[in-house]
């Protein structure tokens, strides 16, 4: 006859359990740099490679997934030194900001850094990861809302989901989400051409944009 588990077995056996996401989940990080380019400062922005198998020849920050053993902070900084080949003393955490959590069941955490000017000159980007960087100064950023849209996400049940177990009608009502969408277009003087800084990437510059200007105004 087996032993019944109790109370104190099952307290134990879960002691010390670290609570994480149920299912597959998975985290990422970046940092939103800033560069000071001639006594003006700027954040910094990537063009990723067009070879790339997600999101290729799109404006994203720095960043990549959080490996094993590491901090949000630290993959954030590793990221950021292997994609633009810059030294890792020339990059400096100032602030952890918002972080977003997506539909799409991941969690994206960024930080605010800088990254020395000279530095960055003298370094050439990992062409495996990065096209091209450009600069987009702050004041432009803060003068400038992005457009905003917003988008509905709608479950699409398995076509062998035997929904009549769920609902006696057989249509069962599916909770729906929203998912918001910003696009910043910005007029680059150095090659004439547009630069559109969309999607997440957008979305955390706002935020970060945001904070600056709540707090310009708490100052007041």
């Amino acid at each position: 006859m087996e032993d019944k588990l109790t109370i104190s077995d099952i307290a134990e056996g879960l002691r010390g359990h670290r609570p994480e996401p149920v299912g597959r989940y998975r985290f990422f990080s970046v940092l939103l740099p800033l560069v000071e380019k001639g006594g003006e400062l700027c954040v910094l922005y990537e063009v990723r490679a067009e070879d790339m198998d997600v999101q290729p020849g799109e404006v994203s920050f720095p960043g990549g997934a959080i490996e094993a053993g590491e901090t949000a902070q630290d993959a954030a900084v590793r990221e950021t030194v292997e994609e633009l080949c810059v030294p890792e003393g020339s990059v400096r955490v100032l602030q952890e900001l918002n972080y977003l959590v997506t539909y799409s069941n991941f969690t994206l955490y960024c930080f605010l850094g800088t990254i020395d000017a000279a530095a960055l000159a003298a370094a050439t980007p990992s062409a495996a990861e990065v096209k091209e960087t450009f600069l987009v100064p702050l004041s432009w950023l803060l003068a400038h809302e992005p457009e905003t849209y917003v988008n509905r996400v709608v479950p699409k049940p398995a076509e062998d989901l035997p929904v009549r177990k769920l609902s006696k009608d057989g249509d069962y009502p599916w909770r729906t989400g929203k998912s918001t969408v910003m696009i910043y277009t910005w007029p680059d003087p150095g090659t004439g051409e547009e630069r559109v800084i969309w999607g997440l990437t957008a979305r955390l510059t706002q935020d970060f944009v945001r904070l600056l200007k709540q707090r310009k105004e708490e100052a007041i």
